[in-house]
């Protein structure tokens, strides 16, 4: 059966049938409508489609066994009640910032060693640390820096660290490089 909606012109009931906005009696519109879109389309350059969001969602998300796992454990009870006892440990103040004297709420979780890296210690409660959006973003890009994780880096020897504060600071940097 085709997805339908419902005609675009004001007081027509009719039913358009998807991909265009417009019943039949109207569809004389639908070409307007569209480059009206296309007008708007570069305001909003991240916004990912419904393809390529479900490209990613079912395809570079299992891109191998590995990683496969991995998004397993992120949606499993374990893992909830994990997150749940961290941000209580942490009373949802993200650990980097503390660590470098500010005092900010986080709602992240955060594996310290990567998971990618080292994956023996992903149901780690001692890796685990509450964390801010700002915070775990630059700490992901010291992390394909210092590591070597994320798709397309070759990993590279650097041993681990677990020092919250050195972490934070070798992240401010990676943040004033860039």
């Amino acid at each position: 059966m085709p997805r339908i909606r419902k005609c675009r012109v004001h007081g027509c009931k009719a039913p358009a049938f998807v991909p265009n906005h417009y019943c039949s009696n109207h569809i004389s519109h639908e070409i307007e409508y569209q480059q009206e879109r296309e007008k708007y389309a570069h305001k909003f350059p991240t916004r990912q489609s419904k393809k390529q969001q479900w490209k990613y969602n079912h395809i570079t998300r299992y891109r191998n066994p590995i990683k496969a796992e991995q998004n397993k454990f992120y949606h499993s009870k374990q893992w909830k009640d994990f997150r749940q006892i961290i941000l209580n440990r942490d009373y949802h103040l993200c650990q980097y910032c503390k660590a470098r004297g500010v005092i900010r709420e986080g709602n992240i979780v955060d594996h310290v060693l990567p998971v990618e890296r080292f994956p023996e210690k992903m149901r780690d409660l001692k890796n685990l640390v509450t964390c801010c959006k700002n915070c775990h973003y630059w700490k992901t890009r010291f992390e394909e820096q210092y590591y070597g994780t994320g798709y397309g880096n070759t990993p590279t020897g650097n041993p681990p660290l677990i020092n919250l504060k050195l972490i934070a600071e070798l992240s401010e940097k990676v943040k004033t490089i860039k």
